[in-house]
């Protein structure tokens, strides 16, 4: 039987420098908070009471129940949302919501 092994190449990332051979990383860019965000502003009163519900603390697939949405409707629609808000997580979106004030 064959063992397959694995090689790690280094792959210079964008932004990147070469130094002693080895990577360092770019510098971190500064964080887009999501505070300018025009289409920030027009969330449903569906998306709100989405995030309401996650912030609860309730998995996602409670949460769906509760909505009457199935688990996968649910996650696809938090997707969105955290797309819209320009956020990586939906724990960051009940945040945003939280500090505007819509939960």
């Amino acid at each position: 039987m064959e063992q397959a092994t694995l090689e790690r190449r280094a792959v210079k990332a964008p932004g990147a420098h070469l130094r002693d051979g080895g990577m360092v990383p770019a510098p971190a860019m500064p964080r887009d908070t999501g505070q300018h965000l025009p289409a920030a502003q027009s969330l449903t009163e569906d998306e709100i009471q989405l995030l309401a519900e996650i912030a609860t603390g309730v998995t996602t697939d409670v949460a769906a129940r509760r909505l009457e949405l199935s688990a996968r409707t649910l996650r696809r629609r938090l997707r969105a949302i955290c797309d819209q808000l320009g956020v990586n997580t939906p724990i960051e979106a009940v945040v945003w919501a939280a500090r505007k004030q819509l939960i």
